[in-house]
Formats: structure tokens, sequence, C-alpha cells
């Protein structure tokens, strides 16, 4: 059998473990309540899986599978605070047997209905708090970042970032509407769109990013693709969002001058692009090659772990997303099994990388801990017994082989 299909049963399977794990602790019709709660996110989980192909199928299936989603981040959380509760009376029990005097049984069933209570209890409001977390417009976090020998010409240059909108199923043109009324307020140097913007065909979700053309800035909008552009037809977008008047970098740069002082500013591929065009693979030296000698190199690159590649080929800031912050909590500390970073201004060797927690969501509309952002970030020249110094200027990338 293959494992996807298997997913529906280990999903049941797991919720029927909740089930009785909670239920016979809560008592009365708050035990009934939490089995019909759990049947229902049985019922509707997969529907939330499958919400694309729900689209155009009717209005009370796609409503089931948006119940779904949001199922599938309540399960999430249940499923994970019911294992850390069962690890923790399993300790109660062990110091229990060692010393009945000091723990008695009667404060073991305390402990237990308590437990299964604050589970509940806690799972509840994480999945309400984090649907009006992820359904608010993303906020605005503007960050500094100090580079070493900045020209004066570029003191005070803004970047507007925005990365993992998802357009897709649950993200919609209204939502895209706000954000990019929302850059525009910022009246940034130019516009930088970092990966994972849709979730769908350019068929599908076209009207929805158009709105995209009317962002403005001095230098334009810049983007890059994500693996999900790779999931949705990565050739398509890009000529769709150049229609829409943005530029594509893809393993290229361009260079920006104000005055005597230059900005590099250059683009990868997603970092998995190579599983699915060898010659579009990222490259971050490739992105670089023939760009102008002294200048400030800026690089964006969907997924954080690009920084390592970056900062060989020379690169001063690397701005990413991928990550989401981990979108709800305990993801966020699975995230850095996979990623060097998973949010905010970090150092690279001689490199800043900033990990942007994405301006959207994916899959659950469930932001706990992690909220989203509209990143403005704003050069500054930095201290020089602050500075790292300068990396030498790189070779030319080699010609392609055409393997």
């Amino acid at each position: 059998m293959r494992p996807m299909r298997l997913l529906p049963l280990v999903s049941l399977l797991l919720h029927a473990w909740i089930g009785w794990r909670l239920a016979p602790e809560l008592g009365g019709p708050w035990s009934v309540a939490l089995l019909g709660l759990l049947l229902l996110s049985a019922l509707t989980a997969p529907l939330g899986l499958g919400l694309r192909r729900a689209a155009g199928r009717g209005r009370l299936l796609q409503a089931a599978s948006r119940i779904g989603l949001v199922a599938i981040g309540l399960f999430s959380s249940l499923l994970v605070l019911t294992l850390l509760r069962d690890l923790g009376l399993l300790v109660l029990a062990g110091l229990h047997r060692v010393e009945p005097a000091w723990l008695g049984i009667e404060a073991l069933r305390t402990a237990g209905t308590a437990s299964a209570w604050a589970a509940v209890g806690v799972a509840a409001f994480a999945t309400a708090w984090g649907f009006l977390n992820a359904r608010r417009t993303a906020a605005v976090r503007r960050v500094e970042v100090p580079i070493a020998g900045l020209p004066a010409g570029l003191q005070g240059f803004t970047i507007a970032q925005l990365s993992d909108v998802h357009v897709g199923p649950t993200i919609r043109r209204p939502y895209v509407e706000r954000v990019v009324a929302a850059v525009n307020a910022l009246d940034a140097d130019l516009v930088a769109i970092t990966g994972d913007l849709v979730d769908g065909s350019v068929r599908e979700l076209a009207p929805h990013v158009a709105p995209l053309a009317d962002l403005r800035s001095r230098e334009g909008t810049f983007f890059v693709t994500g693996n999900h552009e790779y999931y949705s037809g990565a050739d398509a977008w890009a000529a769709e969002l150049r229609r829409l008047g943005l530029t594509v970098l893809a393993n290229q740069h361009v260079a920006i001058r104000r005055g005597e002082a230059t900005l590099v500013l250059a683009g990868v591929n997603d970092f998995s692009a190579g599983h699915f065009d060898r010659e579009g693979a990222s490259d971050p030296r490739r992105a670089l090659a023939g760009s102008p000698s002294a200048a400030v190199r800026l690089l964006l690159a969907h997924q954080p772990r690009s920084a390592e590649a970056a900062e060989a080929a020379g690169f001063d800031l690397q701005l990413s997303g991928h990550t989401h912050g981990g979108q709800f909590w305990p993801w966020n500390f699975l995230v850095r099994l996979q990623q060097p970073f998973t949010a905010g201004l970090k150092r690279w060797r001689r490199m800043w990388v900033y990990t942007s927690r994405g301006t959207g969501y994916w899959g659950p509309p469930k932001r706990f801990g992690a909220p989203s952002e509209i990143t403005l970030l704003r050069l500054v020249a930095a201290p020089p017994e602050a500075a790292a110094p300068r990396r030498a200027e790189p070779r030319p990338a080699p010609a392609p082989s055409g393997a």
C-alpha cells in the first residue's frame, strides 16, 4: 500500500488515541464534545489536504475542506500536547512507585484530570489565536542591517521584502491587495519577493496575483522562485510575473547605482531547483558573474541554506524565507533540523542573512508564536569595530557544462 493511502488510516488512529487519552478525564458532556470534535477533525482533515482539488466542486465541499485545514492545526497541537502529557504522567507514575507517601494515587488522578483539561484548553486557544493571527494582514517589521564599508550613496537604502505569501486556496486577491497597499505605504527603494508566492497554476491564480502589478518603489519589484513555484509551474509563473512588470532573477543580477555607489542585486533559483531543472540549479556564483567590482552585494535566495554558497561567492547580505518561522509551535524547533536559521537577522561567517517568517501561511490557517511579516530592511554603515572584513572579489563563474 502506498504511504499516501495510509495517511487517512494513520490520522484516524491518532485521533482515536487522543480521544482515548483525554476524553475520559473531562467527563460528562465535555467528553462527548471532545469526541465529536475529534470525529469532525478526522473526517475533514483529508479534505483540507485536498482543498486545491475541491476548487470548482461546490461550495459545500470547499467549506468542508477549509474546516479540514483548521482541524489539521487543532489536531497538530492536540497530538503534541497529548504526547507531552503522557510523558509527564509517566514521570509522575515513576515517582509514585519510588515514594508513594510523597505522591499518592489521588494526586496522580488529579494530575491526570488537570493535564487533560490543560491540553484541550491550550490546543483550542492556540488554534483560535493562531487563526486570527494568520488571517490578519501581515504587520510591518523594520530591521536595520549594518554593512561594512557601505558607501554614503547607499546609506539608508530600503528593501521591502515579501516572502511565502502562498496565494492559493485560502489566500486570495483581497489579501494580496492589502499587502500591496501596506508595501506602497513604506515608500521603499525596492521590493523583493523571495519565493513561494503561489500554490497553484497561472490559470487558477492569475487574477489573485494581479495586484502585484501595483507595487511601487523607486527601483522596481524583483522576484526569485521558491520550491512551491516548481510545484505550480515555475516557467509559466516567471512569464506571468514578467508580464505584470516584475523582474525575475534566475541566477542573475542587476546593478543599481546611487551616485558613485553601486548595489548589486542578485537572485538565485530555489535551493531545490536542480531537482526540477538541472540547467536552472541554484548558483550564487553564476548570479554574481560579471557584476561590477567594489559594490555592495545583496542576494535573494528562498531558502536560508543557500547561505554557505552565497557567502563563498562574496555576498554581503542574503534575504530568505521558506521557514515561516515554524508557523506554529512546536514546528519552529523542527525547522532547525533542515535550515541554519529560523527567523530574523543572523550572521553566517562574513555575511548577514535575514530570514522572513513569511507574509502568508501554508496549510492550516494558524500562526502561533511566529507572526507573519512584511519586512522593511534598511542598510546602514557598520561601525568599523563591529564590521566583519569584506571578502575579496570572487572569480568569474565557470561556463555551464551542459550536463
